[in-house]
């Protein structure tokens, strides 16, 4: 059963850590991660695969982005991500509907969130989950995750504002 949910559902899971992430190999690694507990957990308790599966990996990408942030890592430059295809090659209706949301320009906005506002506006509005279904994987109030989506979505327009030619004329 657990084998099933990742094999169907790892171009999602791998997506998800992926553009939260933003390097391949670090979303491998939380894959990787998110099999070995999901395979450890108690299978009878788990109403929803799915869910469960999009609930850790979601959770061990947000511990991955603040242990980083704790750690202090130096790097040089924004954050940026690999080029890397995560939509499905076999349905190109899917790969055209989302190409917007793998654009370089996309995720240079995302630097400007934490990893909590990331992993909202992530699943709200590119992954269309309900705040009740947010609220859940993150550990939240459907308040509270609707307060988090409005916050990132207010950094974005004011790092668009920041980065606007109309900005840097002044």
């Amino acid at each position: 059963m657990a084998d099933d949910i990742f094999n169907t559902d790892r171009p999602l899971l791998f997506s998800i850590a992926y553009r939260m992430l933003g390097s391949a190999s670090d979303a491998e690694d939380v894959l990787q991660d998110a099999w070995l507990r999901y395979r450890g957990a108690d299978q009878a308790d788990i109403r929803s695969p799915k869910a469960f599966a999009m609930t850790i990996v979601t959770r061990l990408c947000l511990d991955r982005l603040k242990s980083a942030r704790a750690a202090r890592e130096t790097y040089v430059g924004p954050w940026l991500p690999e080029p890397v295809l995560t939509g499905d090659a076999s349905r190109p209706d899917l790969q055209v509907e989302r190409s917007e949301t793998v654009t370089l320009a996309f995720l240079v906005l995302l630097e400007a969130l934490s990893p909590e506002e990331r992993a909202e506006f992530l699943l709200k509005d590119v992954f269309e989950y309900e705040h009740a279904e947010i609220a859940e994987m993150l550990g939240l109030s459907p308040a509270n995750s609707r307060q988090l989506l409005r916050r990132a979505k207010q950094r974005l327009v004011e790092r668009r504002a920041d980065r606007s030619p109309a900005a840097s004329r002044s």
